[in-house]
């Protein structure tokens, strides 16, 4: 129920249209591939997870096999990335509820999600399961609604780019629709760790219970609206419902796309502030800020900017492109793991890196750009600030001390 809740989100809410709008007729299929690339990158995770208990998430897993740079890159990839997201679904809640006042609404729901977060706010199993409920009740109503009653003829789609590239973007943008398997994989500080023997079949079932859910709506909502008004429906699922006459469900499926979104922004944030935490704690933002509510704010500002800046497909592509890349570094390391430290064979983390990397590189060209600049600029930030800290501890020691620091410096360069 923890990695349901967490996946079910913007994906299925809003990542249908921008999805058919880089080409309509692959949507099916290349969710599928987009399912392939979350099951193996959350194999790599539970690996990683397994072997390293202590480790804050993917930053350290990177670092420690990779290195600091390597480390420093994903990190600044997965801020992004879960920022972009975290931006999305706000903006998801008043696309469906109040879209009247998109951006003030949006604000709130961040708000309140940060608030939620930053006071360690733990759902139960029962929660989680009316959670699971109130969400998954009204996507099935969509789906009957939408089989149930005859489509209205359908406007002719424009010509689509039906390429390789095109399909793979398409895959790109429907990733997030399966990015919250962390929440089993990797946990969260209080959340239930499990046995090597329960996610051996709790990830594969994850994934395809997910997977069931987006095709399922996906289907619904292309056949009564057609490729051409998907593409151009800013909230697919409540224009599915309005052209089948299904004009009383729609507050239902409001209020589940809202409960969706809390729920799920409560899991953003919270890796966020643990990648966050991470990064204080290895030196690369300033130690200060490694106390919990600093970067709660951190995280929930980096969401406004993305909120401010741009629309919701728009960071639904940012999100997915960023998150992409972190799963490519993140495989990348899960590589380099001894035999006796995997569950699951090589080859699954070598097929998640090259598919993270070719759903990456084919978002959207302005989500791929920003994304590359992103990851260089936070890099070379998080490595001054870095440099910085290393200076200012080291004229803080008494010169006998410093000197003994630099000589153990040294002897260590020498045996490199």
């Amino acid at each position: 129920m923890l990695g349901l809740t967490s996946t079910t989100g913007a994906g299925v809410f809003i990542g249908l249209a921008p999805a058919a709008s880089a080409a309509g007729r692959w949507l099916i299929p290349a969710t599928i591939v987009a399912a392939l690339a979350a099951l193996c990158s959350a194999f790599s995770t539970a690996d990683q997870s397994r072997t390293y208990p202590s480790a804050r998430g993917g930053y350290d897993f990177i670092r420690t096999q990779l290195g600091p740079w390597p480390a420093r890159l994903g990190a600044s990839a997965y801020v992004l990335g879960r920022a972009a997201i975290a931006a999305a679904l706000a903006g998801m809640v008043a696309t469906y509820v109040f879209p009247e006042n998109r951006t003030l609404v949006a604000l709130l729901v961040l708000g309140c999600a940060g608030v939620l977060s930053a006071t360690g706010v733990r759902w139960s199993g029962r929660v989680l399961a009316l959670v699971a409920g109130v969400v998954l009740v009204p996507l099935a109503l969509v789906v009957v609604a939408c089989f149930g009653v005859a489509p209205p003829p359908a406007p002719d789609a424009p010509a689509a780019d039906d390429g390789f590239t095109a399909f793979m973007g398409v895959a790109a943008i429907m990733f997030v629709a399966f990015t919250g398997f962390e929440r089993i994989t990797a946990p969260l500080r209080d959340d239930p760790v499990h046995s090597d023997r329960t996610l051996r079949w709790a990830i594969p079932l994850l994934i395809t219970l997910s997977l069931g859910v987006t095709l399922a709506v996906a289907a619904a909502v292309e056949h009564q609206l057609g490729a051409a008004r998907l593409a151009l429906s800013s909230a697919p699922l409540r224009d599915a419902l309005l052209a089948a006459d299904g004009e009383w469900l729609v507050p239902l499926v409001g209020f589940a796309a809202m409960v969706a979104a809390v729920t799920v922004l409560t899991s953003v944030l919270g890796g966020l502030r643990r990648t966050l935490g991470a990064l204080a704690a290895t030196g690369d933002l300033p130690a200060r800020l490694a106390s919990s509510w600093p970067l709660d704010v951190l995280g929930c500002l980096a969401a406004v900017m993305v909120l401010v800046v741009v629309p919701p497909p728009t960071a639904l592509a940012l999100g997915a492109c960023g998150t992409l890349f972190y799963y490519a570094f993140t495989n990348a390391s899960a590589r380099l793991l001894l035999q006796e430290d995997r569950t699951w064979p090589m080859r699954t983390a070598c097929f998640g890196l090259g598919l993270s990397v070719l759903l990456a590189m084919s978002a959207p060209v302005d989500a791929l750009l920003t994304t590359v600049i992103t990851m260089a600029v936070g890099a070379a930030l998080l490595g001054l600030c870095s440099g910085l800290g290393a200076r200012l501890r080291a004229r803080s020691l008494p010169p006998a001390e410093s000197r003994m620091s630099d000589s153990r410096d040294g002897d260590f360069l020498k045996q490199d």
